[in-house]
């Protein structure tokens, strides 16, 4: 779903940002129960190094909660049992630090 699209939405139930490797961050978000990959205007995916400046593009969209979600794939790695998801998500503000 575009961005554009999704600030013209009147409530979203949660915009989740995605944590990935290196300090890489994608966002998401959950309307109506389902879930939707937020992209620009060319249908890439939004992602950044910078975790603020994600936040001050989404900015204009109002959710009901913003959440960092990480899911790891080291439980496995270092002989833990195998898992379905140990996603992480913790919930966060927007402090409007941009």
């Amino acid at each position: 779903m575009k961005l554009s699209k999704l600030e013209k939405y009147f409530f979203v139930d949660k915009v989740i940002y995605h944590s990935l490797d290196l300090a890489l961050y994608n966002v998401s978000a959950v309307i109506d129960g389902k879930e939707f990959m937020i992209t620009d205007e060319k249908g890439q995916r939004l992602k950044s190094h910078n975790f603020i400046s994600l936040q001050k593009q989404l900015r204009n969209v109002k959710a009901k909660t913003q959440v960092m979600r990480h899911t790891s794939a080291y439980d496995e790695m270092v002989g833990g049992p195998s898992k379905s998801d140990n996603a992480l998500e913790v919930p966060i503000g927007d402090n409007q630090l941009y």
